[in-house]
């Protein structure tokens, strides 16, 4: 088996991946908080199974309701849009939802949160290379 196919390199690779397209979410939210009508987006954030799977059949994310008016997904359950949004977020008169000290809170959260990964990440490379004898 290979290395990468380890559930905890999976775990974390899939974590590392999610941090990278985070930050790019939250960096448009950044970069629009002038654009009129601008609703700010943030990514819901995988969930693992005990085994180091994700949860899904596939591993993709779960699809969400959008509009309590919309198909309920197959299988029952599923998020709504609704859940992951803040109640307080204040709207300008121009439209634009972007606060934009909660963004740089995010991003500075999400910067930490992503070195954290990858130290894990690299440290366990490390740690297998010694066990087989190549560290």
């Amino acid at each position: 088996m290979p290395i990468n196919d380890l559930p905890v390199l999976s775990v974390l690779r899939t974590k590392m991946q999610w941090h990278q397209e985070r930050q790019r979410v939250l960096s448009e939210n950044v970069s629009n908080s002038d654009t009129p009508n601008f609703k700010p987006r943030d990514l819901v954030e995988p969930k693992f199974e005990s085994t180091g799977a994700a949860s899904g059949s596939t591993g993709a994310l779960a699809m969400m309701r959008t509009s309590t008016s919309h198909i309920e997904p197959a299988g029952g359950g599923g998020q709504t849009f609704e859940q992951s949004r803040k109640s307080g977020f204040q709207t300008r008169p121009a439209g634009n939802a972007v606060n934009l000290e909660d963004e740089m809170l995010k991003v500075s959260a999400n910067q930490m949160d992503y070195a954290a990964v990858t130290s894990l990440y690299s440290k366990s490379l490390h740690l297998l290379k010694t066990a087989i004898g190549k560290g």
